[in-house]
């Protein structure tokens, strides 16, 4: 089962507070972006926050689950209604993310 539009689109209305949110289709769902890192699946019209220490530290009982069969753990969230909360969890997760790695340039034919 994939993911409505509708439900990306408000797990991404609901932390733009954190930068500019973006999201991509990827096998079938989505990846969320804070200013060009990767840093959320939604999957199942599930949202999906990637795991990182200082958040794990301020939110311990984040329940934690794989997005998708063979995935590791992502904390899994459930209250998407408050906006604010989801501004703090995305600015702290993307601060704690390396920086996204630069793209090869495509090779001329």
């Amino acid at each position: 089962m994939s993911s409505k539009p509708e439900f990306v689109e408000y797990c991404a209305e609901q932390c733009r507070g954190a930068g500019e949110i973006t999201y991509k289709k990827m096998f079938g769902e989505y990846g969320l972006y804070c200013n060009g890192k990767i840093f959320a699946l939604v999957c199942d019209d599930e949202f999906f926050v990637k795991i990182t220490a200082p958040v794990k530290v301020k939110y311990p009982e984040l329940p934690e689950k794989p997005p998708y069969d063979g995935a590791k753990n992502y904390f899994l969230i459930e209250d998407l209604d408050n906006a604010e909360y989801l501004t703090e969890l995305v600015t702290m997760t993307c601060a704690a993310l390396p920086a996204p790695k630069p793209k090869k340039p495509k090779k001329e034919k």
